[in-house]
């Protein structure tokens, strides 16, 4: 099997987890339980004013805008989802990504209000690193939050995962609502749970429970176990996707002896100003009875249990992460004293008949095409799981009136395939076979799929060693980890950049096979460049959206190089428009309800500010995001944001264009490296010279001038600093000054 980092997302979780050790490994499991009268987390503060609860949603693969002209979009077939956002709130459709636009990185940047360079994530949903060997080695992005790349034994690289400022570990988005009283629940997002049942001395079974815990022992157990079978699953759905991270004084976690007994320390070494005496619940087997009165299963928004696909009651796994799954479970908190909750949504554009990918399932989900039967099923489901919730939680007093709903998608998608056939009840239908337009018969009109394609064989002898992290953007890792300027790794850039080939979708003759390249000096302008050096990938290659782009000859057999992969049909990680835009849903206290916003700029990193700041909390960091004023009620906002409103979003969009990895800066930056690496020979590399020196320039000139304008954006939200109006001036003209010299750059 290979790792699909273009995968619907949540699969490509669990098939990161596939080719790690064994000793790192586990499965996945999901539950939910019954409505109770709305409980009152006893010492919560949040705002001072109404809002009493938060509850952020978090979709993987999920769309506004339409896959195909004639096909209503995924929110538009989820109308009491969109209703109550756009009637209650706002919905900002001009909301973008960062790079690499994966799920762990869409997460984590809206998690943190961090771009990658400060959450380490910046290849996602996996990534290569060089030990000391310089042979790139593979590490999975999907771990707990203080997990180490090298989960195994650390010696490879002993540094966190999520990596931030001085190499330290990524600040934890639970932190400010603990500090604050507030029990915090996670379902299933993105390394705020434990995400395998690793037993080897840094995985997170070893890090949660300790080496020889009975917990550990049953990971242990359950790893050995056969594929396919309940005991194999067991320890992922007692453990995994589900977890409390406990309030100051105990929280929940004190509320009974049980309670006391199962909680572990919630351990946070790197914390900004310390995190000591914590705890947590981590896995269904511990939350389900804290939250339920004591009972093993938390119920869906249906009634039944939530169980993983052998019946065995708690997390459902990441794939099974369906909305009436994780909405029963963030309902269930909600009810019980978790007064906030952080859970993730898979996508609806994949079959999930089976949850567990092979080894632990040989039944492979595959892509559905958009208004396909059972995609359209699919959506039906999770808005009738929707209406159920939302009927649910204002039975329960749990509305609009105090509570804080932040809404959202990790990235958009490409979608690779043909039109689909109308049938006879209006669905469309596509044709599920892996096919090869070099025999016979043709690929039908109507094929659905990526189309792969092992690079090697397209590159010269002589090429060196390398790996790519597979993708439609694939980052590459050449051995020996040579210097960007090494005379033979130019060549092979030259050589990539060259490449075309045949796109069925497109036309019968050979097109570029990628149209964006950028090494580390264009990675750093789009924020792909972390705190640890092993990580920097030697270049990223964006490419035509309908390529899946491997260096293996693992893949479908269809008789030709490329081929197309009827599993996979939805690409992202890479730059064009319909994977960069996304969407950012806000509706409670002090959001202005002004249903959709499509001009406001916006992206991941702007929905932590904006949740804090509606919250009445604050980080113990300098976010990259700032607070979204546009949406904000005056009466909501501090003095500081008021008295120089007009200039601040002057100010805020000058940051975003000039900061954003989709900023008009980033964009051009990466036009001009795309010439550079693309430029010269070995006997003549001046315009490469003079182009990778120039971006260099401008990104240090953008840092500089970046960290002085959020540095005083937070300074103003958060800490009573009222805003210098000239100063503000000043910079908005040197942010316009670089983004002139960056477009003088790109046309250069």
């Amino acid at each position: 099997m290979k790792l699909r980092s273009a995968l619907g997302r949540s699969m490509a979780r669990l098939l990161a987890l596939a080719l790690l050790p064994a000793s790192i490994v586990g499965i996945t499991a999901v539950g939910v339980a019954a409505a109770k009268p709305s409980t009152a987390a006893s010492g919560c503060q949040l705002s001072n004013g109404p809002v009493k609860h938060v509850i952020y949603l978090v979709f993987d693969n999920t769309h506004f805008l339409r896959d195909a002209p004639n096909v209503p979009s995924d929110l538009e077939q989820m109308p009491h989802l969109l209703n109550f956002l756009t009637s209650n709130g706002t919905l900002m459709t001009n909301d973008h990504t960062i790079l690499i636009s994966h799920t762990a990185g869409g997460i984590l940047s809206s998690l943190t209000g961090l771009y990658p360079d400060r959450t380490g994530i910046n290849v996602s949903n996996s990534y290569f690193y060089y030990p000391p060997s310089k042979i790139p080695a593979f590490s999975s992005a999907f771990k707990y939050w203080t997990d180490l790349v090298d989960d195994s034994t650390g010696a490879n690289d002993p540094l966190p995962n999520m990596v931030s400022d001085g190499q330290h570990n990524t600040p934890a988005p639970w932190v400010p609502y603990t500090r604050a009283g507030c029990n915090f629940g996670g379902v299933s997002t993105a390394n705020i749970e434990l995400e395998n049942t690793g037993t080897g001395p840094f995985g997170d079974m070893s890090e949660a429970f300790g080496t020889g815990s009975p917990e550990w022992s049953q990971a242990v157990a359950s790893n050995a176990a056969p594929s396919g079978t309940a005991a194999r699953a067991k320890a992922l759905t007692d453990y995994v996707g589900i977890a409390i991270h406990c309030a100051q004084g105990g929280g929940i976690c004190a509320a009974n002896a049980t309670n006391v007994a199962n909680s572990r320390p919630d351990r946070l070494p790197d914390e900004p100003g310390g995190y000591l005496g914590y705890q947590a619940l981590y896995g269904a087997k511990y939350v389900d009875p804290a939250i339920t009165g004591g009972n093993a299963c938390v119920n869906d928004t249906s009634g039944a249990h939530v169980t993983d696909p052998f019946g065995q009651c708690g997390f459902p796994g990441f794939d099974g992460a369906l909305a009436k799954n994780t909405l029963g479970y963030v309902a269930q908190m909600q009810e019980s004293g978790v007064p906030v909750t952080y859970a993730y949504i898979s996508d609806a554009h994949d079959n999930h008949t089976s949850a567990f990918p092979a080894p632990f399932n040989p039944n492979f989900p595959r892509a559905s095409g958009p208004g396909e039967v059972d995609s359209k099923a699919q959506l039906k489901a999770y808005d009738d799981a929707f209406a159920a919730f939302f009927t649910r939680l204002a039975n329960d007093g749990i509305d609009k009136s105090n509570t804080l709903f932040v809404v959202t998608a990790d990235e958009g998608d490409h979608y690779a395939g043909g039109p689909g056939i109308l049938q006879p009840d209006g669905s469309y239908a596509y044709s599920h076979t892996n096919c090869s337009w070099t025999a016979t018969p043709a690929c039908p009109s109507n094929q659905i799929g990526e189309v792969n394609l092992n690079i090697k064989p397209k590159l010269p002898t002589g090429t060196p060693s390398f790996v790519v992290h597979s993708d439609s953007a694939p980052t590459f890792y050449v051995n020996g980890q040579p210097s960007r300027t090494d005379a033979t790794l130019r060549t092979m850039e030259r050589d990539v950049a060259g490449l075309s080939a045949i796109d069925p979708y497109v036309s019968s003759t050979a097109q570029p096979v990628f149209v964006r390249m950028a090494d580390p000096v264009g990675e750093k302008a789009l924020h792909m460049v972390n705190a640890d050096p092993a990580r920097t990938p030697t270049f990223t290659a964006f490419g035509n959206p309908d390529y899946f782009i491997t260096a293996a000859n693992s893949g479908p057999n269809c008789g030709s190089n490329p081929c197309i992969d009827y599993h996979f049909a939805w690409s992202h990680g890479d730059i064009q428009q319909e994977i960069a835009n996304n969407w950012l849903g806000l509706v409670g206290p002090g959001v202005k309800s002004q249903g959709i916003d499509s001009q406001t700029w916006t992206d991941h990193t702007n929905v932590r500010s904006t949740t804090l700041a509606l919250a009445g909390l604050k980080d113990d960091y300098v976010n990259d995001g700032r607070v979204l004023i546009e949406v904000i009620e005056t009466k909501a906002l501090p003095q500081t944001l008021i008295a120089h409103r007009e200039t601040l979003l002057r100010l805020g969009d000058a940051y975003e264009q000039v900061n954003a990895a989709f900023g008009k800066f980033g964009m051009d930056l990466l036009t001009a490296s795309t010439h550079a690496l693309n430029s010269g020979s070995t006997a003549d590399e001046s315009r490469y010279t003079l182009l990778e020196n120039s971006i260099e320039s401008l990104t240090s000139q953008r840092d500089a001038l970046a960290g002085q304008i959020k540095a005083a954006l937070n300074a103003a939200a958060f800490d009573g600093q009222a805003l210098n109006e000239q100063q503000a001036k000043g910079w908005i003209d040197q942010a316009n000054s670089l983004l002139d010299r960056a477009s003088a750059l790109a046309a250069s």
